[in-house]
This record gives structure tokens, sequence and C-alpha cells, in this order.
């Protein structure tokens, strides 16, 4: 079921459903920086953390290290009410990340558990030809219940991705994509002190199916950070006034995705081609992730609080909602509500004020599937899903654990105003335009 599928049903249920501050600049004089905490990596880099996700083990042997990807399907959930049948490496989705240290050699075993051949192709690493993982073109399919075997060097640092190219389409689509971090040998630039992967993701998963559509084009209705998709995301805690490094990878099928933060801004200091240079960086508040591309991000919070960070494009933070029918905002219901309910009771047209609310009405929906549901925030339901998370920005991040909410100064939050203050500041509520 797609989203117009799901507004007709929910239409036979209850009525139409309508659905700091740049890298290399100083630091403002309020903000606190921490002590920079070192890392294992050379130069005190710090491990990169993947929200909901995982890091791939690897072992060392003879100067070489060596890890294992398990190619399987993998019962997952995308947040709570929404299960999917999906396909992914080492009994997740998405696969775990893989960090290395550049020159380190390595040596990648992929069994296939899958019921068709599958490849591993390591997207923007350069590598001998024989290991690139193009099925027909640089080697042969990895068929079911075979193991191939990788070995190349990481030459170059930086962030890359991996995935399939044998039926990429299929595969992909139900989840068989990873990040890969090469930390350099030698650092350049201030050391970050929190280090993020994250992926973007697209679905479409029909309400009331498990299994996301692989032949789906264009009208996907899951949209996700590490497979997640709210409420469902792992928030990011970090410190106000830490160096703060943020890798997006995007797998979509077709999307690309405007990531944007609140609270700050950012520079984008690299790509999966490498680093971009000091000179060409340039304050951002959101950066277009495109399809097969990475985008690097590295900025300093000043401000404390629980920070919306989101794709911006509006269905990409919905869960399966609707879409697709005729503009009824505005349109007068009740004619309708009352000849419906004596066939419906309780019938009540939705839409027509607008659907911000709607988490709150707890509609009976599809089994196995999220319409209308965003998260519980500490003034309201946050009305938004999909691919959105939170950066929450601590003075002591490291007593947070991410599930409490920011608590705000006296006079610090937006509330209703004060009619005394109003007049006084020559505000007229009732002004005719």
């Amino acid at each position: 079921m797609d989203r117009r599928d799901f507004v007709k049903l929910g239409a036979a249920i209850s009525g139409t459903l309508v659905a700091a501050r740049a890298a290399g600049q100083a630091l403002p004089s309020q903000a606190r920086p921490l002590p920079a905490k070192p890392g294992p990596f050379p130069g005190g880099q710090v491990r990169v953390v993947t929200p909901n996700g995982a890091t791939l083990p690897m072992k060392e042997k003879d100067g070489l290290k060596i890890g294992h990807l398990v190619a399987m399907p993998v019962d997952h959930t995308f947040a709570p009410g929404l299960e999917g049948a999906c396909w992914g490496y080492n009994g997740r989705v998405h696969g775990p990340t893989i960090e290395v240290v550049e020159g380190d050699r390595a040596r990648f075993y992929v069994t296939n558990r899958l019921p068709e051949p599958t490849t591993v192709h390591w997207h923007g690493i350069i590598l001998p030809n024989g290991m690139d993982g193009v099925a027909g073109l640089t080697q042969r399919p990895i068929m079911p219940r075979e193991t191939h075997m990788y070995e190349f060097t990481f030459d170059k640092p930086g962030t890359f991705m991996y995935h399939p190219h044998f039926d990429e389409m299929t595969q992909m689509a139900l989840g068989m994509v990873g990040m890969i971090v090469v930390h350099p040998k030698k650092p350049k630039g201030p050391r970050v002190d929190r280090d993020f992967a994250l992926i973007t993701h697209e679905w479409a998963i029909r309400a009331g199916m498990r299994r996301p559509d692989p032949n789906e084009m264009k009208d996907f209705n899951v949209l996700t950070f590490n497979a997640k998709a709210f409420p469902g995301t792992e928030p990011l805690v970090v410190g106000k006034g830490e160096r703060v490094r943020i890798r997006l990878g995007n797998l979509s099928a077709m999307d690309h995705h405007p990531i944007h933060l609140h609270g700050l801004s950012f520079e984008v200091v690299g790509t999966d081609g490498g680093d971009i240079p000091v000179s060409a960086r340039v304050p951002e508040t959101t950066v277009l992730v495109p399809t097969g591309s990475v985008r690097v991000i590295e900025f300093v919070p000043t401000e404390s609080g629980d920070w919306a960070m989101h794709c911006h494009m509006t269905h990409h933070i919905m869960n399966q909602m609707g879409h697709g029918m005729g503009v009824i905002v505005g349109a007068n219901a009740a004619k309708i509500d009352a000849r419906v309910q004596q066939l419906v009771p309780g019938y009540m047209t939705m839409g027509h004020t607008g659907m911000g609310d709607m988490a709150e009405m707890k509609m009976p929906a599809p089994k196995n599937s999220i319409p209308m549901v965003g998260g519980k925030g500490p003034f309201s339901s946050i009305d938004m899903g999909g691919m959105f998370t939170i950066l929450k920005v601590r003075d002591n991040p490291e007593s947070e654990d991410g599930s409490g909410w920011y608590s705000h100064p006296k006079g610090s939050v937006a509330d209703k105003a004060d009619a005394a203050m109003m007049q006084a500041d020559g505000v007229d509520p009732d002004v005719k335009f």
C-alpha cells in the first residue's frame, strides 16, 4: 500500500486522511570549550559513532585487518509499530560501519546467505579493478552459500560507503548498504571531539506489509537515518563548545536529501572525493546530499538545547502519510461528518484544518504502519517523523544518554504573549490588512 492506497483505506475507517561557527573560526566568548578527548586513532582521532548502528569488528593478523560481512535477510524495526522484512549485513540494517586507518591493508570475507547472488562494491575506494565488486564486469557473482574474499589497501583517507552491485535495485532497496571511514595517518586541522556516521535512505513500504517494495521508483513513504524513522532515531549527544563532525552518506534509490540543522551553522569539509580546501568552505545550515554521495560537515555548537536535524523535503519528515488527493484545507466538513456518522459512528473528516495535530488524535491505522506518528516532546507531540533526529547539545554530554530533554532557563521559551506588554509595544493582534 502506498500513500495513495493508505488514504483510501483510512477513509473507509475514519474519513479522508490528509494526510559557531564554521571550522577554523574563533569561538564566541560565551562558549566554553571542553577539553578535547583523544581517541585511539593517529593524532588522537576519536572513534566514529553510528547512531542506531554498529562498527564492524576487525581482527589483526600478519599486518592485515580482517573483517567478515554476511549478506542475509534481517527482521528490522524502523520505529515502534513498523517492522520490515529486509536484507542487510551481519544481522542488521544497515550494515556495520567499517573503520580503518589510511594505509591499512584489509581482507574482507563476504558470505552470501541471500536467496540470490550478490557482490560488495567499495564505493569511493580506489583499489585494484578486480576488487571493485561489479558483478560480471570485475568479478563472478557470489552465489548463495558461497564466501568470496576481497583484499586491498585503503590508500586514501575519507568517508566512503559499500553496497552490492548485483541486482542493486532490489538489494539496496531492502537495506544492503553501509559506511566506510578511513582515518588519515596524519590528520589535518583541529581535532574533533565527536564523530558520527549517518546514512540517509528511502523505502517503499505499503501499510500492513513488511517487505519494502524494490520496484518503486518515486513514491517512497519511509525515510530514514541509519535505517530508523523518527521517533525510532537515536539522538546525537554533543557538548557545547565541542567540535563535531557528521558524515552523511546517501544511498537512497532516487532522492537527494537537503539535511538541515537547527541552532548552528557548519562547513562542508569533505565529500567521498576528498577534503574541501579551507579556502573553498562557506558557512551553511543546510547541505544537499546527492544520492550516491557523501558530505562531511563540521561545526562547534555554542547554544545548548535540543535541536532538530532533518531532511528539508516536507514529505521526507512524514511517516506513511497520504498525498495525491484534492485540497480540503478550509472546507466545512460539518455536513459531511453528520451524514457519514450515521453509517460510521465517530467519523471525522481530517485535514480540513491542516494535519499538524493528527499524531495526538490516535486514529486507527492498518497493522504494521506508522501513519501520523511523530514523537513525544517536552511541550507536545513532535509532528514529524521519517528522516528526523535530534542534536542534543549539553554542558556535560558524558552524563547524558540522550533520553532526557533540555531544561530551558526561565524566560527563554517562546510562549503566549502578555496583552499588556503587546499594548505597551504597540502590537495590535486584531490589526487589519
